[in-house]
């Protein structure tokens, strides 16, 4: 069978593989890694040639003809701020990848990865879409107390843009006719304030600043880090860990399974329940903190990522910031067909591939 269009999107113990022909979804599967087939590689980097070996395997098994494929595209990584768009993997997008200016994150697997795939493929493009480090933020919202300390835009710009666009069609409107604020929950929570085409504002998810999520503390009261990082303790190392991913639910409540945690609250559990609750109520204040951002026009505020399947957090934000506009849910996170959206958009020649430099 021939397909034109693959997307591989490596995740900590996970490589999802989807093949496209054009917007035809041919075959999905998320293929898991056992700790055990992980443990044998000292850094992330070292699993380049591991997912690219299962990607090709997962295709043959399944008797996937390779001749037409015309794009290999993944998620972009912590490199240096670029403008919305899809990007080709060169040169210094494989050296920002392996040797982030931000940080090191699964994420910066999958351009490495879709690189890989590609380069065995005759004629096929390896590209990424919508990084995480989009930046478009408006100057007063980069200021902080501190000179020379600015907040950065780090966020989930692939699927934020994706389910706003879907929204805005729905509408049989443009995205840049539109103001929304939408707010992505899941191991990483990210809410942003989308005017007019451009995420004017967005809390800096990746390293603590905002809700906490599942897997990350969200903004803390600086004097207790300072005191965590300066009285022995906590190492730079383990703040750093905290941060981007010891931290948030799982800390509170020792799993990310939020039908588990649902059946807890459920049964009675007081502390689930409250942990939560206090989640949603952090996403329910960092909407309206964008409402403000877009100066109450707001057209629509979209929910989406993993925690909107939960009935729990949804009703709780939407009883918290209904007034401030019409909720809307996109659950899940979208990034399959996002990518395949834009690849398919560079195959017709609707959109121009940007370089990266």
């Amino acid at each position: 069978m021939t397909f034109n269009i693959l997307v591989v999107n490596p995740k900590d113990k996970v490589t999802q593989i989807a093949v496209f022909d054009n917007f035809k979804l041919l075959y999905i599967n998320n293929r898991r890694h056992s700790s055990e087939e992980l443990e044998e590689f000292s850094t992330i980097y070292d699993q380049i040639n591991f997912r690219r070996d299962i990607v090709f395997k997962e295709l043959q098994n399944n008797h996937f003809d390779l001749s037409e494929v015309k794009v290999v595209i993944s998620r972009g990584g912590l490199i240096k701020p670029v403008h919305s768009g899809i990007y080709e993997v060169n040169e210094p997008l494989r050296e920002d990848l392996r040797n982030s200016p931000i940080g090191t994150d699964i994420i910066n697997l999958g351009g490495l990865v879709a690189d890989a795939v590609a380069d065995q493929i005759e004629g096929a493009r390896a590209l990424i879409a919508d990084p995480t480090v989009v930046d478009e933020m408006q100057d007063v919202a980069r200021i902080t107390g501190v000179p020379g300390v600015e907040r950065k835009s780090i966020f989930h710009a692939l699927n934020q843009k994706a389910v706003a666009k879907v929204y805005a069609e729905s509408l049989k409107k443009n995205y840049h006719e539109l103001n929304l604020i939408v707010a992505h929950m899941g191991n990483g929570t990210t809410v942003g304030a989308h005017c007019k085409g451009k995420v004017i504002d967005v809390n800096q998810g990746f390293e603590g600043d905002g809700p906490f999520s599942m897997i990350r503390c969200g903004s803390l009261p600086l004097g207790d880090v300072v005191k965590m990082c300066t009285e022995g303790q906590k190492s730079r190392e383990e703040v750093f860990a905290l941060l981007t991913h010891l931290g948030g639910i799982n800390a509170h409540l020792g799993t990310t399974d939020i039908t588990e945690i649902e059946n807890r609250i459920k049964d009675g559990d007081k502390h689930a329940t409250i942990i939560i609750g206090a989640m949603a109520y952090q996403v329910s204040k960092s909407i309206g903190e964008m409402f403000v951002a877009l100066k109450g026009e707001v057209d629509a505020i979209l929910l989406t990522g993993d925690l909107a399947y939960s009935e729990f957090v949804v009703n709780f934000i939407r009883d918290h910031v209904s007034r401030l506009g019409q909720v809307i849910v996109f659950a899940g996170d979208n990034e399959i067909q996002a990518m395949a959206s834009n690849a398919l958009r560079v195959i017709k020649g609707e959109i121009e591939v940007s370089e990266y430099k």
